[in-house]
């Protein structure tokens, strides 16, 4: 495989979730970092050579750009064990990763954003309205992971998959956006496994 090189910013869920496929399958990454909080993807640098679209991250395989952490996840783990060798369960995982950009990630991940990154006292009027349907969503996205992991060790298959990793990025850190891990002790077994596989690497 080509040179590798994360466009990041360590803060973000997204981009530690292509660190850590990397790290589970032993493939170096050279990191760059940017702050999104000071406009760093913004540039006409940044957007001209790195990411039309103004968004980190971007997996960069020697000359050529990869924007969207759940396809350069999919990029890394082509052919391993990461990635089910059946059709049906291929099609579960990308269901569940699916999930996780639809359901999960615009709440979970918005609120951590919002409240521990940003700060309430910085939020727009319209920001903060959106903070209790947005606690709701996270809630109910949370609640449909507790259910399934109360009978399944993984989300696919008796394995972790890169549905578990790209689940795992923002639910581990869901407490900072005021959701209460405590209440999903099916979800927090599973945080568990993940932490300990072979390879892990924490998030900055």
């Amino acid at each position: 495989m080509k040179t590798l090189t994360l466009h990041e910013d360590p803060c973000s869920g997204n981009c530690y979730k292509i660190r850590l496929t990397a790290a589970l399958l032993g493939k170096p990454l050279t990191r760059i970092a940017y702050d999104i909080l000071k406009g760093e993807t913004r540039t006409p640098a940044f957007l001209q050579n790195v990411n039309a679209n103004g968004r980190i991250p971007v997996l960069q395989a020697g000359d050529r750009f990869l924007p969207e952490s759940n396809a350069a996840c999919w990029y890394l783990a082509e052919g391993s064990a990461l990635i089910p060798g059946d059709a049906f369960g291929r099609a579960d995982m990308l269901r569940w990763m699916f999930f996780e950009q639809y359901n999960h990630e615009p709440n979970v991940a918005t609120l951590r954003f919002w409240l521990s990154i940003v700060g309430e006292a910085h939020l727009t009027a319209a920001q903060k309205e959106q903070i209790a349907g947005k606690r709701a969503g996270g809630e109910a996205a949370l609640a449909l992971m507790e259910e399934h992991l109360a009978g399944h060790g993984w989300f696919v298959g008796g394995s972790v998959t890169l549905a578990d990793i790209a689940l795992y990025a923002y639910t581990h850190v869901c407490e900072a956006g005021g959701f209460r891990l405590g209440d999903y002790p099916a979800v927090c077994r599973w945080l568990e496994r993940v932490s300990a596989l072979p390879g892990y690497v924490p998030m900055d």
